[in-house]
This record gives structure tokens, sequence and C-alpha cells, in this order.
């Protein structure tokens, strides 16, 4: 396996950036826009990983064409309601996939969450995002994965290299090939991205 190459994403890179709907205010940890897209705006967005507060029920934004993961990482109980059925937000750090497309309502049974969301062009992109499980090996692919703590610290191992990642900070790791990765503390989700 190869060691790939380590970046740390600091909060004060991040951007806030309003809802597509203009319901709420998403803080973008990392992005990738197409060539000459500005990178406020939804336009030209290939893939985006953020966070955002839910904190009254109301309409998610039309996102056709993209595809999403969720996962609550403070509070509990979000459930979106759809046209078949309800995707099951309710506990914290389990993420859903769900197609962007899909004309979709929150509903908050124990108040206001926050969530991570992956979303991505899914012709542009294949995507994946986990919690990884403390003390167990991975070996993800060749691809772009950021690492994010939006809790406590996290530490691992990544190759040979050891990392801490300090609470509401993320670390971008490229790699051309599979590699190893654990979590030896805390609580994270990982983001993975794959150009097609």
């Amino acid at each position: 396996m190869t060691q790939p190459r380590m970046t740390a994403l600091r909060p004060e890179q991040f951007r806030s950036k309003p809802w597509k709907n203009g319901g709420g205010v998403t803080l973008d940890i990392a992005d990738a826009v197409r060539p000459g897209a500005d990178p406020g705006s939804w336009d030209g967005m290939i893939w985006r990983l953020g966070r955002t507060a839910i904190v009254e029920p109301g309409p998610f934004s039309d996102l056709s064409g993209y595809e999403r993961l969720q996962a609550v990482v403070v509070g509990r109980g979000l459930v979106l309601k759809g046209p078949d059925g309800e995707i099951d937000l309710r506990q914290p750090f389990r993420p859903v996939r769900y197609d962007g497309g899909i004309p979709l309502v929150s509903q908050l049974e124990n108040g206001p969450v926050e969530v991570v969301n992956l979303i991505a062009d899914r012709a542009l992109c294949d995507i994946d995002l986990s919690a990884p499980v403390v003390g167990e090996a991975l070996a993800p692919a060749g691809a772009i994965h950021i690492l994010y703590a939006p809790g406590g610290a996290v530490r691992g191992r990544c190759g040979e290299a050891e990392f801490a990642v300090a609470s509401g900070h993320a670390l971008r790791i490229d790699s051309e090939a599979p590699f190893a990765l654990t979590l030896d503390a805390g609580q994270a989700l990982l983001a993975t991205i794959r150009l097609l």
C-alpha cells in the first residue's frame, strides 16, 4: 500500500453558503466545482461535503441529478418525508443515501439537529459516507477522502503516518491506490469521492 497525501482542513477555511432553497445556511467543509464556476454558488457543483443545522421542519432543496448521503451528528430524531415514504435519519452517525431530486420535507421528532451532507453529481462521481469504528483496520480505495471530526478530537493512523484531527476540523486524504486507515480514538465521518 502507498502513503497517501494528507492535507489539514481548518474551520477558518470553511465557507458559509445559503441552502439552494434559501431555508438555512450550510458550512462547506470541502468541495469541487466545474472550471469557471463560482464556489459560493450551487451552479457547477461537482461535489460538496458540508454541515448544517436543521432547526425547524421544512422542505429540502431540489438537487436533481445529485446523489446525497447524510448523517446526523448533533441531536437525534430526524425523519425525511417523501412521496414514497420516509427516510429514517433518527440515529446519529448512521449515514443514509438518497436521490437529491426526491421532494422531501424534514420532520424533527426531538428538536433541532445538525447533519453532515455529502452531495455529488452522479454523472461525475461515486461517493460514500461512513462512520469508522475505533480499532477497525480499513483499506480505502484510491480516491479523495475527507475525515471529519464533528464533535471531539480524533486520532488515527493513515498508512505509516499518525494523525490527529481537532474537534470541528477535517483531514483530506488523496490517494491513487488503496491504503491502510485506522481510527484509534474519537468519532468521525469518512467521506469518499471517486471521480469518474
